[in-house]
């Protein structure tokens, strides 16, 4: 039985990829970042800061990812509304904070990055705190419209999530100067 999941975990981890490669540069590129940073993979601010712009986006980052242990505490087993405030107020906190950033710019970019940040319990959780964190003020109104827009009705409506946690955690990669590999 261990054999025939393996091909099914090996498709999911493919689609997982063919998903991440979908998006924009930049959004890749925020994407493992803020996982670097959120999961204490690396040190961010050596890997990823550029400038001093962004090495004050990746101080300010840490200081929202430090909320991450403890919304994953939150998660709930159900859907019930006795959770929500508790989770929600949290993660739409910080999902406004990372939307505002300008990078992730779909749902579906915001789900990839939550799922992986905060674990696939979340799932259900997502559409709400997306909406709400896409509504917020701070955001210019072309960016609230196309993040607002970029959620499916399947997304928005499912009646149920998956419970399987991701397998593709995108990371750095050096770059290899190919003129020098062995032909």
């Amino acid at each position: 039985m261990g054999a025939r999941r393996k091909p099914a975990e090996g498709a999911m981890t493919l689609a997982e990829m063919k998903e991440f490669a979908s998006f924009a540069a930049a959004t890749q590129r925020y994407v493992r970042r803020s996982l670097d940073v959120g999961l204490d993979r690396e040190d961010a601010m050596v890997r990823w800061s550029r400038d001093v712009v962004e090495a004050a986006s990746i101080r300010a980052q840490a200081h929202h990812y430090r909320r991450l242990p403890a919304i994953r505490a939150l998660v709930p087993d159900d859907s019930g509304l006795e959770a929500a405030e508790q989770l929600l107020a949290p993660l739409i906190t910080l999902s406004a904070f990372d939307l505002g950033q300008g990078r992730i710019t779909t749902f579906s970019a915001y789900r990839f990055l939550y799922e992986r940040l905060v674990g696939a319990q979340v799932r259900p959780w997502l559409p709400s705190a997306f909406c709400a964190a896409a509504a917020m003020p701070h955001l210019h109104p072309e960016l609230r419209r196309a993040l607002l827009q970029s959620i499916s009705e399947a997304a928005a409506t499912a009646s149920g999530w998956s419970s399987r946690q991701p397998a593709f955690f995108p990371a750095w990669v050096e770059k290899v100067d190919v003129t020098a590999l062995p032909h």
